[in-house]
């Protein structure tokens, strides 16, 4: 399922066994290098650890009421999972980044992104055009199979700068049509 990644901002954090909410989520912590959602930092009163993470991998089901995990014992703290530090501590978010083509054309900046919940993978960004782009279209959508780079400043995409080729038209001579005799055939036919 294709969910907005501002959906599970500020989502309740549910525990099988007490059956109550237990955290909300706050932040995404986003590995940059494979636009995947590995866990998201979490705030509540009821939290023992600061700063607390749900890694994705301990999410049991995501539904209408939130994320549902087993118990308060599957947050951790960042340093807990060494992997896991390497990611959060990059801070990385692509909401408000630059987005440009491989020649550096400014396509505009992202606004939101859609996460598939299967995998918790950014499948595609939003980005909101620039004021004179924004008269023929207010947004793009960028799959992420067209991202080619992805750096401190920007987000890099294919260029559309490749033209068309023009359709080429038969030579009508070179078209045979089989319910007619062919001329020369009917020459040789003659003689």
């Amino acid at each position: 399922m294709l969910i907005a990644g501002s959906r599970l901002i500020n989502a309740p954090v549910m525990g099988l066994q007490t059956g109550s909410e237990l955290a909300r989520t706050r932040t995404p912590v986003i590995n940059p290098r494979t636009l995947e959602i590995v866990a998201y930092e979490l705030e509540g009163s009821l939290l023992d650890k600061r700063p607390s993470l749900l890694r994705i991998i301990d999410v049991r089901e995501f539904s209408d009421i939130g994320l549902i995990v087993d118990s308060s014992d599957e947050f951790v703290a960042p340093d807990d999972v060494i992997k896991l530090e390497e990611v959060y501590n990059l801070h990385f978010s692509p909401i408000g980044m630059r987005v440009v083509d491989e020649h550096h054309k400014k396509l505009g900046k992202v606004e939101e992104y859609t996460i598939e919940t299967n995998g918790f993978v950014i499948q595609q960004l939003n980005i909101k055009r620039p004021l004179l782009q924004s008269l023929n279209d207010t947004q793009l959508l960028v799959h992420r199979s067209q991202i080619t780079e992805i750096n401190d400043d920007e987000i890099v995409v294919h260029s559309q700068a490749k033209a068309a080729a023009p359709v080429t038209q038969a030579v009508r001579t070179s078209y045979v049509n089989p319910f007619r005799k062919n001329p020369q055939a009917e020459h040789t036919d003659r003689n």
